[in-house]
């Protein structure tokens, strides 16, 4: 039978209850996480077994060649994972002018001058180590049998491989990886991806070692060599995952951690911080003036965090100050209830991505995010192991008079990063895991689903369906076709830019909730996967 995978109907998806949960954007991905728990393993290790799976059967996203953000509750405190990569040696501002030319602004998009050093897989071992129960190599054999035996592609995932297609498809190794045939897979068929499997084989082995400085580390500097990049082994060697410490802002009575810069996660908090100082609860959950403030909140917050953010030891100004509460309130200030405006950055020193969440019964809780960027990342995929490289180094500026002069490239730093995995806490208590995907959507993501429930109280997967907006620049707003026409006329007519789109995965995001019901031995968890992929919610 040869169906139409395309859906005329509406799909709703209702709230998961249990006490051992995995959410993520894939079902084998979920369930991998949840083989994991049955043996025994903690959320941890449900998470990292996830994760690689999802690196095979969400390439769209994210890959082994990825960087990654986690923060984690491991029943008594908060911890911090940046596993965000480095420039390579050789990444200098003269470096890209010499090959791009003077008036060049960042590294290209795409080809092996657009990749830093890749974290994700780091970051799978120090999570290991530090609180995982199961031996790292048995987390690595779910994503190892599907990668070699394969599986049917879904629908979401595979509209996006078709629809990179025409600009990777001659980028080194990406055809011989991902165009089996000399295309891209069709929905339900089967794909197949020896490399990899090979690739998580070492990494299992060594518990990462192959990658940072070992076999692949090798491959890929002869890859790279052969089409005129310059990663070297050396450059992978040299990589360490930071251990960091959250950043919060208390919001309505509750506590949202992000990961401190050089992410974007802060933007999240700025807003919040922005919106603590209007009665946003007496105003309609999807009418013109909640929505109306919510946009001007993230843009005035978007507006500090492109100025500002940057490597913390680069940046000439500190979280604190960027989320000092008189700041913020003058900034909510200028917010006009009538029109929308276009703000610039103020001055606080006065004042393609995948995400899951796991949880267990004995109280552990971890929001991990892992990604590519801009869908398959640079297009470069190692042939040998699979490693399908990101392409973070885009992110840098290579002229010293950018808007972020702190963002400037240099040997051995980490660029501005999109992902950002978020947690909710009350009363140092743990309430919530969770992350929106979708490069600057995250924040907007992060910010727009919390108002929804904290403010308006609805359950985490109404607030994940909920129709969503999305700021780009300047008075852009594009906007899910789901949302109610009067509002989308009235947000019009105070001067936005509207723009309705139908394709909400490409711009709006998805996301995983993890909600602590009550006593995670009883009660367990609330659970919501987000509807724009072909994700699931699964637990015990």
């Amino acid at each position: 039978m040869n169906f139409n995978f395309s859906n005329p109907y509406t799909s709703t998806r209702l709230p998961v209850f249990a006490r051992n949960v995995v959410s993520t954007s894939h079902p084998l991905a979920a369930q991998a996480g949840l083989k994991i728990m049955w043996a025994g393993g903690n959320a941890v290790d449900a998470a990292i077994a996830a994760a690689a799976t999802i690196a095979i059967t969400e390439p769209v996203s994210n890959g082994l060649g990825s960087d990654s953000f986690c923060i984690l509750w491991d029943g008594k405190k908060l911890h911090g994972l940046n596993a965000s990569g480095h420039a390579p040696r050789s990444w200098t501002p003269e470096y890209f002018h010499r090959k791009y030319g003077a008036q060049s602004s960042n590294p290209p998009k795409r080809g092996f001058d657009s990749i830093t050093i890749p974290g994700a897989v780091a970051s799978w071992v120090a999570l290991s180590e530090k609180f995982g129960k199961l031996p790292f190599e048995d987390l690595l054999q779910p994503a190892i049998e599907v990668a070699e035996r394969g599986y049917l592609l879904p629908v979401v995932v595979q509209q996006k491989w078709a629809a990179a297609t025409p600009e990777l498809k001659n980028l080194p190794g990406f055809a011989q990886s991902f165009l089996p045939w000399g295309r891209a897979p069709n929905v339900g068929e089967l794909f197949q991806f020896s490399a990899a499997a090979n690739g998580l084989r070492a990494i299992a082995k060594t518990k990462g070692q192959a990658l940072y400085g070992g076999e692949i580390a090798h491959a890929i500097e002869n890859f790279s060599a052969q089409h005129g990049g310059t990663l070297t082994a050396q450059d992978f060697a040299d990589y360490k995952p930071q251990w960091v410490t959250p950043i919060e802002k208390n919001y309505r009575g509750y506590t949202l951690h992000e990961i401190p810069p050089n992410g974007q996660g802060i933007a999240a908090l700025i807003a919040l911080g922005i919106l603590e100082n209007f009665d946003i609860q007496k105003l309609a959950v999807d009418g013109i003036d909640s929505q109306h403030l919510q946009i001007e909140a993230m843009k005035l917050a978007f507006a500090d965090v492109y100025r500002y953010v940057a490597e913390p030891s680069s940046m000439e100004v500190t979280p604190e100050q960027m989320l000092d509460s008189a700041y913020l309130a003058s900034r909510a200030k200028l917010i006009d209830m009538k029109k929308a405006q276009n703000f610039g950055a103020g001055n606080p020193v006065k004042g393609g991505t995948i995400y899951l969440s796991a949880a267990d019964e004995n109280g552990m809780m971890i929001s991990f995010i892992q990604s590519n960027y801009m869908g398959f990342g640079s297009g470069c995929v190692e042939p040998t192991f699979g490693i399908s490289l990101q392409n973070r180094g885009h992110g840098f500026s290579t002229n010293s008079n950018a808007l972020n002069p702190a963002n400037l490239v240099a040997p051995g730093k980490r660029p501005f990063h999109t992902i950002i995995p978020a947690f909710l806490t009350k009363d140092g208590r743990p309430v919530m895991s969770y992350g929106v995907m979708g490069a600057n959507m995250q924040p907007q993501g992060h910010m727009q689903t919390l108002v929804r429930m904290l403010d308006y109280h609805q359950n985490p997967q109404a607030a994940c369906d909920a129709p969503r907006w999305r700021y780009n620049e300047g008075f852009s707003i594009n906007v899910e076709a789901a949302m109610d026409a009067q509002t989308v006329q009235g947000l019009s007519a105070r001067g936005h830019q509207m723009d309705v789109i139908n394709d909400s995965y490409q711009d709006f995001g998805s996301g995983q909730f993890i909600w602590l019901a009550g006593d995670p031995k009883k009660e367990g968890y609330v659970i919501a996967s987000d509807s724009r992929r072909d994700g699931l919610a699964a637990g015990f």
